[in-house]
């Protein structure tokens, strides 16, 4: 590249193998006076959806040489620029998409709390950005590209606001959240055609149960389809280059916007960084792993290129079925899955190398495992999606919402994959890959003994008071709610379960309830009772792990500092220390690893690599930026340090 560059300032290097079985393009992008490399290895035979939707940015059509016979440079270098880019089109998304959020908000009943309100639009929104994904990809109905909005008028010829009662809860619950067999003709004559998707999304939420009778008014999806319709939905990650053109990375700069940045440090990053982090560092956990197990071989591989290219059989086997599966990723704070999808990509050009080499090679061995993983999947590319994102990925952030546009987010990557409905497979069973907590505060290893004495008379009948007095803030239940008090009832069982049983014993009833969860497909199974009923042992498991915790803090000498009032001063007096209580412990929203992930912890030794945002913040809070969101005139860039002063 240097030596290129000195005739040639903007290039494009594609390297390939005398047989032109392989090839490696690197571009160096130019930014701030630093140079940035990228480089994309490809392997004859590999799926082609990522590496197309790279190049289709680059291709220009015969009509744009007719004016002047040629291309600017400048015209080819903002065409990258436009292809790598999707903030200007998310901005001006993101603006409309807040309106209309708070108007579809405004259109729900049956919600009391705001908080859950609020929470509810997002859920049903996200719902219906998945769902018009899909359609914009044919996949509903026989190929109907307007299904959301064609069924929309069908319920509005019935009667008025019949849509989300009527239409939306069946297309969840019965369509997408059953096989077709376990449907009724009626529902089948509703829905039409709809794959059985699983993985989740569509079983009933926290917030529909606890609220029962929710309704929405027709006007706000007639106002939402009506924003969709304006945009282009794609969901390669990387644009097309259209100015309208919406893809799930959207999501993401969704979930920056939407949330307070400030007060929960939230950021987007941008894919050139994320990309970058989890290539250096996935690729060298690969390179590790390969020359450390590698038998037989004197060679060390040093680059990633440099084992791609040299793969043979034993290198394949090896990184199919030890390497590759067995490499475990966390983010602890992982937000909209920005540094998750980051990493499901770095894999997906390794196993796709490896695969298409496969096919190269012509080894028996290996290419009766590959038919058999072809017999079994219909798209061997949503077989590398699904098995990365089982296998390979793990996420927690202290947020329930991110956590959902996180799943949300690895589902649309995995459905992305598939180039005709046959293809589409369930979604996988990943509610305890990603999961809400405070990753900062919480027991990275429990002590069985201590766990054990704790599981007392006394302990667990503390406990069940508790229960019996927590509102909504406490535990998260609507005390009001009919069925909330069935799952209060049901904490109560297990509680009662969890008197005299070892912690061992609760980990591999737990670790099996899991396992049977992430392997079931719903046939035969009821995914939302075995779903809620590890919740419900893991809600009472909490109470003596934060009892343990709380022990913890208390022999480190940490006290809960209150502030208080001067009413004669009508100002914050002095503040003042107490002992720390359960109820402290529990509004931390503690994340117990040794309990959570217990087999990656104790048996594996912990995640192999933590991939996550790097501390961006200052220690110390500028002023100006500080008060910025709480008072219009203050403002970090027009203010004169008297007038911030001042005011």
């Amino acid at each position: 590249h240097k030596v290129v560059a000195k005739h040639y300032h903007e290039n494009l290097l594609i390297f390939v193998d005398a047989d032109c079985t392989q090839s490696l393009w690197y571009w160096v992008k130019r930014k701030d006076r630093k140079l940035h490399p990228r480089s994309h290895t490809y392997v004859k035979g590999q799926p082609g959806d990522l590496f197309l939707s790279k190049l289709s940015a680059m291709v220009f059509e015969i009509g744009d040489f007719e004016a002047t016979g040629d291309v600017p440079l400048i015209e080819v270098t903002e065409r990258l620029k436009k292809a790598l880019d999707v903030e200007q089109v998310t901005k001006k998304f993101y603006g409309e998409f807040q309106d209309q959020h708070l108007a579809f908000t405004n259109l729900i009943r049956g919600i009391r709390d705001e908080k859950d309100r609020r929470w509810y639009a997002s859920v049903l929104l996200h719902r219906l950005m998945f769902i018009y994904f899909l359609q914009r990809k044919f996949f509903l109905d026989g190929g109907d590209d307007r299904y959301l909005q064609n069924k929309l008028t069908v319920m509005q010829q019935k009667g008025k606001n019949l849509y989300y009662q009527n239409f939306l809860k069946p297309l969840f619950f019965e369509g997408f959240a059953k096989p077709e067999d376990d449907r009724s003709d009626a529902i089948k004559q509703l829905l039409g055609e709809i794959r059985y998707l699983n993985g989740g999304l569509f079983l009933k939420h926290r917030i529909e149960i606890d609220w029962p009778d929710i309704s929405v008014a027709d006007k706000a999806f007639e106002n939402l389809f009506a924003l969709f319709e304006r945009y282009s939905w794609n969901l390669n990650d990387t644009p097309g280059g259209q100015d309208n053109e919406i893809n799930p990375d959207v999501l993401g700069y969704i979930f920056e916007k939407y949330i307070n940045q400030k007060a929960f440090g939230a950021y987007y990053t941008r894919p050139e960084i994320t990309e970058y982090l989890c290539e250096r560092t996935i690729h060298q956990l690969i390179l590790d792993g390969v020359n450390k197990n590698a038998k037989g071989s004197t060679r060390r591989f040093d680059e990633i290129g440099d084992l791609l290219i040299n793969l043979d059989a034993p290198l394949c086997k090896l990184l199919l079925d030890d390497v590759l599966p067995d490499l475990r990723l966390l983010d602890p704070a992982c937000g909209s899955a920005a540094f998750l999808v980051a990493a499901m990509k770095t894999l997906i050009n390794v196993y796709s190398a490896v695969i298409g080499r496969i096919e190269f090679l012509g080894h028996k061995g290996l290419l009766k495992q590959l038919a058999k993983i072809q017999k079994d999947h219909p798209s061997i590319s949503y077989f590398i999606k699904k098995r990365i994102i089982t296998d390979n990925l793990f996420g927690v952030d202290i947020m329930e919402e991110a956590v959902e546009i996180a799943k949300l987010r690895l589902f649309l990557a995995l459905v992305a994959a598939a180039g005709r409905v046959e293809e589409l497979e369930p979604l996988p069973n990943i509610e305890f890959n990603i999961m809400a907590g405070n990753s900062l505060i919480g027991l990275l290893h429990v002590d069985p003994s201590k766990f054990n004495a704790f599981t007392g008379g006394s302990a667990e009948q503390d406990r069940l008071t508790m229960v019996r007095e927590a509102g909504p803030d406490e535990l998260g239940f609507a005390v009001e709610s009919k069925v909330a008090k069935t799952r209060k009832e049901t904490e109560r069982e297990y509680l009662a379960q969890i008197q005299g049983e070892k912690f061992e014993e609760l980990l591999k009833e737990k670790n099996e309830l899991v396992a049977v969860y992430r392997r079931a497909t719903g046939y035969g199974t009821d995914l939302q009772q075995l779903r809620d009923g590890i919740a419900a042992k893991k809600q009472a498991a909490q109470g003596i792990l934060n009892k343990l915790l709380l022990e913890q803090f208390k022999s480190l000498g940490i006290k809960y500092e209150e502030v208080t009032w001067d009413e004669k001063k009508n100002k914050p007096g002095r503040s003042k220390k107490r002992e720390l209580s359960e109820s402290d412990i529990q509004a931390q929203k503690p994340f117990h690893w040794g309990y959570e992930f217990d087999q990656i912890i104790n048996e594996r030794g912990g995640f192999d690599a933590i991939i996550t945002n790097p501390p961006w913040e200052i220690f110390k809070p500028n002023g100006k930026e500080f008060f910025e969101p709480y008072s219009d005139v203050v403002s970090k860039k027009k203010m004169t340090v008297k007038e911030f002063k001042k005011e």
